[in-house]
């Protein structure tokens, strides 16, 4: 199961997900594009993740769970 489930559609790319990871392990991907038109947030390296789930708390977006 993955520890980070990020829904793509939704995120609006606002980053603040990005500034608060610890591990540094979260990025927004150029690569694609949601159907908002947004460049969404995604995770860099999974097994790095010690869901601390800071992200999924500053989220305004509520599109981040962290599975433990």
């Amino acid at each position: 199961m993955k520890k980070i489930v990020i829904d793509e559609e939704k995120c609006k790319a606002c980053e603040i997900c990005i500034t608060v990871c610890p591990k540094k392990i979260l990025e927004t991907d150029k690569n694609k594009i949601n159907k908002k038109g947004y460049h969404p947030v995604g995770v860099t390296d999974p097994d790095s993740c010690i869901s601390c789930a800071m992200c999924a708390v500053v989220c305004p977006h509520i599109v981040i769970t962290v599975n433990k």
